[in-house]
């Protein structure tokens, strides 16, 4: 097939197979067969650069299911992209994780789920982008902290306090973000302030009295934002000014909207 000029003329690296060999058209099986359209040093699946691989691939999906068994990694985890879903179990156990990682992007459900306990981080990192929000459950002690984090993003919310002692800050960040209000008192006294200030930000009036007298200034500044007056009150006489302001202006919203009665 021809292929414009302009493609050809490129810094990519001379056509050479996954051997190291240059590429030789007449031992390919997509050559003697015919069954596919190709141009070297463009779209070739013998050639060892992933781009031209994926373009040949691109030009010819309906082949893919044909290089799944093909000896080098990259040939199967791009043929994987364009494969039928049906033919993806049999590389759910490849021996290389590229593949696998792949393959975790489309299978099924039911297939994914035998995935949770591969050995490789960036394979599971998918399983965990995909799977059904209930099962995130097994993925709940991964070993990697990113994984945790997205179980913590998209695990459905009556789930999240086992999360809340997690040893690694970004994940419990992730739980308070989408804890329940009402829950949220088990991240009060987090050993981060970045943890912190996302519980203060959401916590209920009642957390919000206690938090007020939070060690970190950051801390009391996000509640001097949401306190109810008498918190507000409180921290009106804060030994820190940016608290001591945000409390002020927490008090002129409140009596300037709500009848005095109510506060």
């Amino acid at each position: 097939m021809s292929v414009p000029l302009a493609d050809l003329m490129s810094d990519d690296p001379a056509p050479t197979d996954w051997e190291g060999r240059p590429v030789d058209c007449s031992r390919c099986e997509n050559q003697s067969h015919g069954n596919a359209r190709c141009a070297i040093g463009h779209a070739c699946v013998q050639d060892r650069y992933a781009l031209r691989i994926d373009r040949f691939f691109r030009w010819n999906p309906r082949v893919a299911d044909e290089w799944l068994r093909h000896p080098y990694f990259e040939v199967r985890a791009i043929a994987a992209r364009f494969a039928s879903v049906f033919r993806l179990v049999s590389l759910v156990e490849d021996p290389d994780e590229t593949v696998r990682m792949s393959v975790a992007m489309r299978v099924p459900h039911r297939v994914l789920l035998r995935m949770v306990m591969d050995p490789h981080r960036e394979v599971r990192i998918r399983v965990a982008q995909r799977l059904a929000p209930p099962a995130l459950l097994a993925l709940c002690d991964d070993e990697d902290y990113y994984v945790r984090v997205l179980v913590a993003r998209r695990i459905p919310p009556a789930f999240l306090p086992r999360m809340a002692r997690d040893p690694e800050r970004e994940v419990r960040l992730a739980v308070a973000q989408r804890l329940e209000p009402a829950s949220l008192s088990s991240l009060a006294d987090d050993d981060e302030i970045a943890v912190r200030r996302v519980v203060a930000e959401r916590a209920p009036a009642g957390l919000l009295a206690s938090m007020a007298r939070d060690p970190a200034w950051e801390v009391r500044w996000e509640v001097a934002r949401r306190a109810p007056e008498r918190v507000a009150e409180q921290l009106a006489q804060d030994e820190e000014d940016e608290v001591r302001l945000a409390a002020r202006e927490r008090l002129v919203e409140l009596r300037s909207t709500t009848p005095k009665q109510d506060r």
